[in-house]
């Protein structure tokens, strides 16, 4: 009868754990962490509810927000907060952690892998593609992720809110036309992402997966995106699995 020993033990404990290992689903290594809702802000609270200062030691921190009492847009890549303002009727860009947000969604992601897209022209089309190209690599499309999206774009419709004070009555409408707005085209943008189909008037709007903010590539305009319009091709990141 053949013996086991202890080195034969081991190996085959080390086969089946490989073996586990590889069968194994492909999960999410960037967790989305949300506070707030576009809900609640819809209802009429506009309070803060997190302080960015909590977050400021994260050291690959993504993500987008509005600033407390809706008084602008918060944008963070990879640590560098791009948060924007209307201050006299024009608008600035802080890199500040010292604020609160009324809504907050936001990862932790250390590395990215980067693909190509190069058929998208709507914000729809795009919407698409995103949830295939995460599909077709592993990730977990049931769950909220985040994504950059980098390249020259046709065009942004784009808003920094600056809500009246003491004005109860919330629309989307409203929501884009209380601060500065306008149209950028043919420009290089970063823009910042989150993906879900379990959070509508959560942190994204009932009409799609996702929200998203932008900013220039010389940092002079960020702020929410209403849509887009893209041209050429431009490069998707999704978390490294």
């Amino acid at each position: 009868m053949y013996k086991l020993t202890h080195i034969t033990v081991l190996a085959l404990l080390a086969i089946a754990f490989t073996s586990c290992r590889d069968k194994a689903p492909k999960v999410l290594s960037a967790e989305v962490t949300h506070s707030g809702a576009l809900k609640t802000i819809m209802s009429g609270n506009i309070q803060p509810v997190i302080s960015l200062d909590s977050l400021s030691n994260i050291k690959h921190l993504y993500a987008l927000g509005a600033v407390g009492n809706l008084k602008g847009e918060i944008q963070i890549f990879n640590s560098k907060p791009s948060n924007s303002f209307v201050v006299d009727s024009s608008l600035q860009i802080k890199n500040s952690y010292n604020l609160q947000a009324a809504l907050l969604v936001y990862a932790e992601v250390e590395a990215w892998d980067a693909f190509k897209i190069e058929k998208a022209t709507t914000k729809s089309d795009l919407e698409k593609q995103i949830f295939q190209i995460a599909t077709n690599n592993g990730i977990d499309v049931e769950k909220p992720f985040p994504f950059l999206v980098e390249g020259p774009i046709a065009s942004i419709d784009w808003h920094v809110i600056n809500w009246k004070d003491g004005d109860t009555i919330h629309n989307h409408k409203k929501h884009k036309e209380s601060g500065l707005h306008g149209t950028l085209q043919d420009r290089q943008v970063q823009i910042i992402g989150f993906y879900s189909t379990k959070h509508k008037a959560i942190f994204t709007h009932h009409t799609t997966n996702m929200h998203m903010h932008f900013k220039t590539d010389d940092n002079a305009i960020a702020g929410h995106i209403d849509d887009l319009l893209l041209n050429e091709t431009v490069i998707l990141k999704l978390p490294k699995q």
